[in-house]
């Protein structure tokens, strides 16, 4: 294996924890039937994004609503990674909603 195949950096995002963690459990077994190591499931602190909305367009100004959307982040190691585990991991579906960043 050449120097620079190490390590494969994965880094999940998702606005659903409950996909996050099902996604991440998904990539640590195909990991882990190929007999490659995995660091992790790391969580990262979790963003939130507060929108503010009048709620009438006209006299109330002081009335307002709160919205707020909360991106959750995962990161995993790969170490040493064989041929197998990529291609298994190239292979792996995940579900909608789950974005993911592959770093060799």
């Amino acid at each position: 294996m050449s120097s620079q195949q190490k390590k494969i950096r994965i880094k999940l995002k998702s606005y659903n924890h409950h996909l996050l963690n099902t996604s991440c459990q998904k990539i640590v077994d195909t990991a882990s039937i190929t007999q490659s190591t995995v660091i992790g499931p790391i969580p990262l602190p979790t963003r939130r994004k507060i929108y503010c909305v009048l709620r009438s367009p006209h006299v109330d100004k002081d009335s307002r609503e709160h919205f707020e959307i909360r991106s959750h982040y995962r990161i995993l190691d790969i170490l040493e990674p064989s041929l197998e585990t990529i291609d298994a991991l190239i292979k792996l579906s995940l579900p909608f909603g789950v974005d993911i960043e592959v770093k060799l």
